[in-house]
């Protein structure tokens, strides 16, 4: 019997890969759009602070191009509104920004407006709109077309402020009916200053989402890290056609955060949930289209989740633990070990980079929790080692709906007890791993038994019975001592960088109203 969401025999459907499902069904829809590739992003205009140049290829520019020309429509531009406004930094957040929205329909030269006073947008640059065709699913939902648009700006000032507007033929941001619909941001600075950072994963759309975009925004952060199941329009998560699939989720996604993407950089990384399997055979099509991020990972044109950038003195890398996951296997294996191969060399470079203090890594899936989906062999076998090697300060994940953080771990022990408050030294002690999975989407529990524990709720430190995943996607029991905070509760991490002659990480959890639940320090060699 054949499934009515996807047209696989059910049979088949448990057994395929993702890649082997678009195989399939790619000889059985009978429409289909090629999606332009991320390394199209920067081919339209370019932003230099005040002068021009290009980073893609001849044929990149054809692409992009040609993902502009489908985008006419006979609704006239004056009455269609741009919305979800959301920034990303380029490979260098000093001199690099990519501007990114939505619209309701296909617009005619899209562009975006830039200078560095309100009143001053005098810079134009040319944006390229990326169509997205969801096929309907008989019974179940229509065809859906999605317009996405983005700008690569290049060539700006380092630690400037720069106002923008975002606009089409028929729609100037500049004219007077427009202007509150003006934002801005500011690039890194050319040399490390105090700075914050914030983080969280599993968003969605709620209440409680966007009060964790309200806290975001009193933290003042420089930029965001988000550890990936972004959205959720994706309800299953398991990367398959059968998954339930709404791509409209995202147009509130975007509308939800656009208070605060459309000032603070919004960096995403690929979850469960971020599989989108109707779009390509790693399903990462839809993310393509939706956003620009730096393009500096081992293939940004299929990994777009895979990337790192330096701000300040921080070293940021992020990863698709869509890879290495044993608990879900959609895309086990799909990057051939490109992207640990990379992850390696790439830690070294950071390490040996002058005036990189720490290196921070962020993905999905948990190294470490005793949460609901708990901990990911597949993540410890393959990353955990080059962490190890290259002494990473601090490790960001979602995946589990909870704030949970480890003592320093070293050799999958704890190498030194870090009680809330205090402080830890990468080179002597292990890593902190941070589970901080409560960004809004309903929340976990911890195993029975197992009391929450954090500040101003301190239980007694025991050991926990939880499982980990195992290949095969089967779990074996664990008992572990490394559990050291658990709160089950909406949330999000603060992180202050300080350089000079004591550089550290501060790191803070805050709840949905932004009370402090946890803090501890990050200082090498002290």
């Amino acid at each position: 019997m054949e499934t009515p969401d996807c047209g696989i025999p059910e049979h088949l459907a448990t057994r395929m890969s993702m890649a082997e499902q678009y195989e399939y069904l790619r000889t059985k829809l009978t429409r289909r759009r090629t999606l332009v590739t991320a390394g199209a992003v920067a081919a339209g205009g370019l932003l230099t602070g005040c002068a021009a140049g290009g980073t893609g290829t001849s044929d990149q520019k054809a692409a992009a191009v040609k993902t502009n020309a489908p985008a006419t429509s006979k609704v006239p531009g004056a009455v269609v509104t741009p919305f979800g406004r959301h920034l990303a930094f380029g490979a260098d957040p000093k001199t690099e920004m990519r501007i990114s929205w939505q619209v309701p329909f296909a617009v005619k030269r899209p562009y975006v407006r830039v200078g560095t006073r309100p009143d001053d947008l005098s810079h134009r640059i040319t944006a390229e709109v990326r169509d997205l065709h969801t096929p309907g699913l008989t019974g179940v939902r229509p065809a859906v077309e999605q317009y996405y648009v983005h700008a690569a700006l290049n060539g700006l000032r380092p630690g400037t402020t720069y106002y923008y507007g975002v606009g089409h033929e028929g729609y100037d941001p500049a004219a007077p009916a427009h202007r509150p619909t003006i934002g801005s941001f500011r690039t890194a600075p050319a040399n490390p200053e105090k700075f914050v950072f914030t983080a969280f994963g599993d968003q969605g759309v709620s209440n409680a989402a966007a009060a964790n975009d309200h806290v975001i925004l009193r933290e003042d952060p420089a930029f965001h890290l988000h550890a990936g199941d972004i959205c959720y329009a994706d309800t299953n998560g398991q990367g398959k056609t059968t998954d339930g699939y709404d791509p409209t989720y995202w147009d509130l996604f975007l509308k939800q955060n656009e208070p605060v993407s459309r000032s603070v950089p919004w960096m995403v990384t690929t979850g469960n949930h971020d599989m989108e399997a109707w779009y390509s055979p790693d399903g990462y099509g839809g993310q393509l289209a939706r956003w620009s991020l730096p393009e500096n990972g081992f293939d940004p044109t299929h990994a777009p989740g895979v990337y790192s950038f330096v701000y300040g003195n921080v070293g940021i890398v992020a990863l698709d633990a869509n890879d290495v996951s044993y608990e879900i296997t959609a895309n086990l294996g799909y990057t051939d070990g490109k992207q640990t191969k990379w992850l390696d060399g790439r830690l070294r470079e950071l390490r040996a980079t002058k005036g990189v203090d720490f290196v921070v890594v962020f993905f999905h899936h948990c190294a470490y929790s005793t949460s609901q989906h708990a901990s990911d062999g597949g993540v410890r076998t393959e990353w955990l080692p080059l962490f190890a090697k290259h002494q990473v300060d601090l490790v960001i994940n979602g995946h589990n709906h909870v704030y949970e953080r480890t003592d320093a771990i070293r050799d999958n022990a704890v190498g030194r007890a870090v009680p809330i408050g205090a402080s830890t030294d990468p080179t002597k002690d292990g890593i902190v791993y941070v589970t901080a999975g409560g960004g809004g989407r309903d929340l976990y529990g911890f195993p029975a038994g197992v009391k929450e524990s954090y500040e101003g709720h301190v239980t007694r430190h025991g050991t926990v019975d939880t499982v980990q995943w195992a290949k095969g996607q089967h779990t074996k029991a664990e008992t572990v001592e490394w559990s050291r905070v658990r709160y089950r509760g909406f949330s999000l991490l603060s992180v202050e960088a300080e350089s000079g002659s004591t550089p550290r990480l501060k790191v803070s959890a805050l709840d949905g109203d932004g009370k402090r639940i946890d803090h501890f320090e990050v200082r090498r060699g002290h």
